[in-house]
């Protein structure tokens, strides 16, 4: 299935994590509101003939206080030429993703118009090369216009408030067959206990109904699990703090259509969070998949269509899974706590890889500038998703780390 090739350590616990689209580069952002950026070992590199072999080095590129208290969320424009970071501090940056250089910053505006506090970022997402999403712990979500090579307006093109309680994912929904752009207009977001689905000129279009738990990541899988003579509709998997993937159908925003159980307890307070969820890569060729970060530690790869945990891998004995993305050459960037690991393919037989395997309980029915600040960041600052508590801390290490097989 998927096996460890190295652990990068941090010097502090990870809030998020992105990856250049077409370049081994990841960028994460700390609790203590610093920016790191690193390259990962590449098959392009000189005299480097596979990257999964254990034959390379995870570099520094560059480092920088990047706002005052926590580096909230990370997003890359969609054609990796553009990086934007969000803070605690309520501050919004855009900068170079090679030097980390700031190009432009923008400071949210109020609460509202009789409010004289801002709002604090919990997200970024970038859905087309003119549109940026912000979306808040308050549970209201931007919209700025990117249009001026990639700079921030500081005046957002419009407002809506989706949900009560902070936005904790955003996932876009295919575009239409009518569309001119192959953009999307429309993405479902997560928050509080509601899922909601927003069109970038209607508003809100859908609301669902109060889910009784958290809902905390999603992902969308485009076709090949909807419903009986629906294949091609599309899915979006939703994790909660109860341990339970929720599976919703698109256009039945009311209330989830099927469940399956990950890391549930006898009741919701007894169950891990799913913190954390990606797709598989279609070029990975394992089918519809998925893998989510648990509060416990662990990583559980989930078969869709079996309705089944496939198999079970460790991130931490700790810290709970807080980022998860596969880089463009498939490989799996798992982050959490002050650790972030790099997993490929082992090549071993899943038949042979018993250990590995979980069972889940399924229920079936018929069928998401180096900046000159002060380096008085929150350290004490836990992402919000991560319901497990630090029980010790680790040392920083060297910030250069070998792949296994070299001194």
């Amino acid at each position: 299935m998927l096996e460890n090739l190295c652990t990068l350590p941090l010097s502090a616990d990870l809030f998020t994590q992105v990856l250049h689209p077409t370049k081994p580069l990841l960028t994460v952002g700390l609790a203590n509101g610093r920016v790191e950026s690193f390259r990962l070992p590449s098959e392009e590199d000189e005299g480097i003939s596979s990257s999964n072999s254990g034959k390379g080095l995870i570099k520094s590129v560059w480092s920088t206080h990047r706002h005052k208290g926590s580096c909230r969320y990370l997003a890359y424009s969609h054609d990796g030429e553009a990086l934007y970071s969000a803070g605690t501090d309520s501050v919004v940056k855009h900068f170079s993703p090679e030097t980390g250089v700031v190009i432009s910053k923008i400071g949210l505006p109020p609460r509202n118009s009789g409010a004289t506090t801002t709002d604090c970022p919990a997200i970024l997402h970038a859905l087309s090369p003119q549109t940026l999403l912000l979306g808040t712990d308050s549970g209201g979500l931007y919209i700025f216009d990117l249009r001026e090579n990639g700079s921030l307006n500081p005046k957002p093109v419009r407002k809506h408030v989706p949900h009560a309680d902070y936005i904790s994912s955003i996932t876009p929904l295919p575009a239409s067959s009518e569309s001119t752009s192959g953009f999307p207009k429309q993405w479902v977001s997560t928050g509080g206990t509601t899922l909601a689905v927003t069109d970038l000129r209607a508003g809100i279009v859908a609301t669902s109904e109060d889910q009784e738990d958290e809902l905390l990541c999603s992902t969308i899988i485009p076709s090949g699990l909807g419903p009986k003579r629906m294949r091609n509709n599309a899915v979006v998997a939703v994790g909660t703090g109860g341990g339970i993937l929720t599976l919703w159908d698109r256009g039945a925003w009311d209330d989830q259509q099927e469940r399956i159980y990950i890391a549930g307890g006898k009741s919701k307070r007894d169950g891990d969070s799913l913190d954390a969820i990606v797709k598989v890569p279609d070029e990975l060729g394992w089918g519809k998949k998925v893998v989510v970060g648990v509060g416990d530690g662990s990583m559980a790869v989930v078969d869709l269509k079996r309705r089944e945990v496939q198999a079970v891998l460790k991130h931490d004995e700790v810290e709970g899974v807080a980022a998860l993305t596969f880089d463009y050459q498939n490989r799996l960037i798992s982050g959490g706590g002050r650790t972030v690991k790099v997993w490929a393919e082992s090549g071993i037989d899943e038949e042979e890889d018993a250990e590995e395997v979980a069972t889940a309980i399924k229920r079936t029915a018929d069928s998401d500038d180096s900046d000159q600040d002060d380096d008085s960041g929150s350290e004490d600052e836990r992402p919000k998703k991560q319901a497990k508590k630090r029980k010790g801390s680790k040392g920083v290490q060297s910030r250069t780390v070998a792949f296994p097989g070299l001194d």
